[in-house]
This record gives C-alpha cells, sequence and structure tokens, in this order.
C-alpha cells in the first residue's frame, strides 16, 4: 500500500495548525478512534464468552479466568512490535491491516464457540484475540504524531477513551443477545464484528494518512527503552489501565462467581462500569491540560486506593449493592487515571529535550518521537497489570472462593503508585531552576 503520505507536519506552528493540521489531524483521530474501538472489542469478546459457557462446556471459574488473562496477555505483547509498525508502514496503512487482522480471531470463535471444543482449543483461540490490544499502541503512537503539544492530553484522552469504549459495547451486545436470544448463542456477538471489522478497515484507506517525519525513526525505541521515565510510567500505567483492562475483563465472572448473579444478571451489570470509565478518560486528559498530568494522577490514586478499600468492606459483608458501588467508582477512576497518566508522557519528554538544550520545533519534534515510541512500550506494560488483575482473581477464587484478597493486594499497589507520583513528579526540587529544567510543573 503507497498510500497517502503527508511529507511536512509541524503542529507547533500556531498558523499551520490553524489552516491546515486541526482539519487532518482531527479526521485522523475520528477513524483511528474507530479502529481502536472494535479492536478493543475483539480483544475483550472473551469477557463475553464466558458468560455463555455453561455447564456444558466444562470449564470451572478457574478455567475462564485462565481464558480471559491468555487474552490479556497477548494483547499486551504485541503492543510493542504494533508501536513501531507505525513508524515501518506508517500510521493509515498499518491502521488498515490491523483492522483487517482482527477478521481471523473474529472467524475462529465463530467456528469452534460451542459445547465440546477442548479448552486447549479455546485458550488457543482466545490467545488470537489477543491482537486486538495492539490496536491501542499503534493508534496512540499515530495520534501523538498528529496533534501539538498544548491539545495532547484532550486528543491522546479521546483516542484512547473512544477505544476503551469498544470493551462496554461488546458486553452491551453480550446482554441483549444474552436477553434476547439466549446464553447459548455466542455466534450472533461474532457474527456482529464481521461487517463492523470491514468496515473500519475501509474507512482508514479512505480518510487516513500516514505521516513521513514519523517514518524510519528507528533510534526513538532505544532511546526510549534507556529512559528511567519510561518505565516510571509503565507503573504508573499498570496502576491505571492495567486496573480498568483487568477489572472489564474480569468483573462478569466475579459477580457470577462471588455474588452467584446469573449470565443475563451479570451481563446486565458488567457493562456499566468500562463504559463509564472509557467516558471519562477524555475528561481525565483535558484536566491534565489544565491542572497538571501529575496532580491529577496523585489524587486519583488516592481515591482509587479509597474505593478499594469500600470494596474489600463490601467484599467481607457480601453486600452487593455496595460492591457495585466501590467497583463502578474504581472503573470511573482508572479512566480518569488513564487520560492523565497519558498526557504526562509527551510533557516528560518535551521538557527532557528543552533540558538537553533544544528549543521550539527542535524540542517539539523530539518530544513527539520519544514520547511515540515510550507511549507503546507504557501501554504494553499497562497491559501486563490486566493479566495480574485476573490472575490475582483467578488465585484468590481458588484459594478462598472469594476476591478480598485479591483486591487488598490492589490496594497495596495504589498506595505506591501514589508514593512514586509524590517522589517522582510533584516534590519540590531543592531548586527553582531544577524545577524549571525538569518542566515538573508542566507535567
Amino acid at each position: 500500500m503507497a498510500g497517502r503520505w503527508i511529507e511536512q507536519w509541524d503542529p507547533e506552528d500556531e498558523t499551520f495548525w490553524r489552516e491546515t493540521g486541526r482539519r487532518v489531524a482531527r479526521r485522523n483521530l475520528w477513524f483511528s478512534v474507530l479502529s481502536e474501538h472494535i479492536g478493543f472489542s475483539v480483544w475483550s469478546l472473551w469477557s463475553v464468552m464466558v458468560l455463555f459457557m455453561g455447564p456444558e462446556y466444562g470449564i470451572d471459574p478457574a478455567g475462564k479466568f485462565f481464558l480471559i488473562s491468555t487474552a490479556t496477555l497477548v494483547g499486551a505483547i504485541v503492543r510493542v512490535p504494533y508501536t513501531f509498525a507505525v513508524a515501518k508502514f506508517g500510521g493509515r496503512n498499518w491502521t488498515v491491516f490491523s483492522a483487517l487482522s482482527l477478521l481471523v480471531p473474529t472467524a475462529v470463535a465463530f467456528v469452534v464457540m460451542e459445547p465440546g471444543t477442548s479448552y486447549t482449543t479455546f485458550v488457543a483461540v482466545a490467545a488470537l484475540a489477543g491482537i486486538g490490544g495492539g490496536n491501542f499502541a499503534s493508534s496512540m503512537t499515530n495520534i501523538n504524531a498528529f496533534f501539538p503539544l498544548r491539545e495532547k492530553g484532550w486528543a491522546l484522552g479521546l483516542n484512547a477513551g473512544g477505544g476503551n469504549i469498544g470493551v462496554p459495547v461488546v458486553q452491551l451486545i453480550g446482554l441483549l443477545v444474552i436477553g434476547t436470544a439466549g446464553a447459548t448463542h455466542p455466534r450472533i456477538v461474532l457474527g456482529v464484528y464481521v461487517p463492523l471489522i470491514v468496515l473500519a478497515a475501509l474507512c482508514a484507506a479512505r480518510y487516513m494518512d500516514n505521516l513521513t517525519p514519523v517514518r524510519n525513526d528507528t533510534g526513538a525505541a532505544k532511546q526510549a527503552v534507556r529512559e528511567a521515565h519510561t518505565w516510571i510510567m509503565a507503573v504508573l500505567y499498570i496502576g491505571t489501565f492495567g486496573s480498568f483492562i483487568g477489572f472489564s475483563f474480569a468483573f462478569g465472572l466475579v459477580l457470577q462467581t462471588q455474588f452467584g448473579r446469573t449470565p443475563l444478571q451479570a451481563a446486565s451489570l458488567t457493562f456499566i462500569g468500562p463504559l463509564l470509565g472509557s467516558l471519562i478518560r477524555p475528561l481525565g486528559g483535558r484536566l491534565a491540560d489544565r491542572h497538571g498530568g501529575a496532580r491529577i494522577t496523585l489524587g486519583n490514586f488516592a481515591a482509587m486506593a479509597a474505593a478499594t478499600g469500600v470494596v474489600v468492606y463490601a467484599s467481607d459483608t457480601e453486600s452487593l449493592p455496595l460492591f457495585l458501588v466501590g467497583f463502578i467508582a474504581l472503573f470511573v477512576l482508572s479512566g480518569l487515571g488513564n487520560g492523565s497518566t497519558f498526557k504526562m508522557i509527551p510533557g516528560i519528554f518535551h521538557a527532557k529535550a528543552v533540558a538537553r538544550g533544544l528549543r521550539g520545533e527542535a524540542a517539539a519534534a523530539e518530544g513527539r518521537r520519544l514520547s511515540g515510541a515510550a507511549m507503546g512500550l507504557i501501554g504494553a506494560v499497562g497491559a501486563v497489570g490486566g493479566l495480574a488483575i485476573n490472575l490475582a482473581f483467578r488465585q484468590s477464587f481458588q484459594t478462598s472462593g472469594a476476591g478480598t484478597a485479591a483486591f487488598w493486594s490492589f490496594l497495596a499497589f495504589y498506595a505506591v503508585c501514589s508514593v512514586l507520583t509524590w517522589a517522582v513528579y510533584l516534590r519540590r526540587p531543592v531548586t527553582a531552576p531544577a524545577q524549571a529544567q525538569l518542566g515538573l510543573a508542566e507535567v
């Protein structure tokens, strides 16, 4: 695919941005959201498929948690190569390919989704669905290059939030199917997505662009790997996005296993948290644009720890209403934190470029190239947090029959993230010049 290539791109130039850049960037944003949205739906398919797996499938709750953990793990791994594919092939070209590739896990699941299929086969097919998780990394890297620093919080939040909504949408479709056709027709859910995948690929081919300045940036990945802030932000992103995707995949199973909900009852509640968390992500980015990403992130982690305390109490007392309040609050806060943490990334790398003596467009370009590379690595590590959450639930239910122990471990991690955010990005440096050099006030 030769594609459509834009040779010059300078979003920090206000005249260029006002006359040309904004329109082109927003067009690419909307169709990037569409492709990423469907990618998230395919990635989270098995959080819905397990609700259709009644006793006739012969799979216990631990086995179901392992299925969704497999999809989570593969989604985390493929985010790394997907990040660098944008520079290799072009953002538009890779979006077309990555969208079409979603036909594979969807079609294969359509074939095997019935009682009598071996558990090993289900694990392999769940692993295939993990490629949907890679779309996030390539999409975020691509959109990061289109927007100026002053609008990255909003743009990245909207791009990711629109993608994240793919999780509650596939769960809503599952609810609709269970409520109308019953819990024995999972193929209807899969059949809905085939034409949507084709539509996303066609729209990307018709309306998106490749950016030549992003192409062949071979050194950015190595620099991002060596940068300590890449790994610090990866830990924080485990706390936000890892929580969002892990809880999204596990919520329905937790309701079924711990509170005895039927598939229909679980499905009628499962989508609420991911939907609210997805919708609020752009707000997290906007608040970070205005007040600083680190400040919003720190307050968010403190609130997540408090919400987890509510969930622990509800789990101990077996109070479903209180459990739902605390768990949905965790979804909302994780979505808010997703937006604020991703706003921090371009700000950090722009500040590092300024500290090395670069100015103007040179600093902005350096910040874009390094933050684009870092986002893929950070996104991959964050998705591994979702795997850790699913495995924690699996272990907790195996040993005690409840998720309380898992929630205690989550609370401890949110406390660690709070301390890390404060110590690295908010604790006042010894001198004012040092604070200005690190750009902490703008992170």
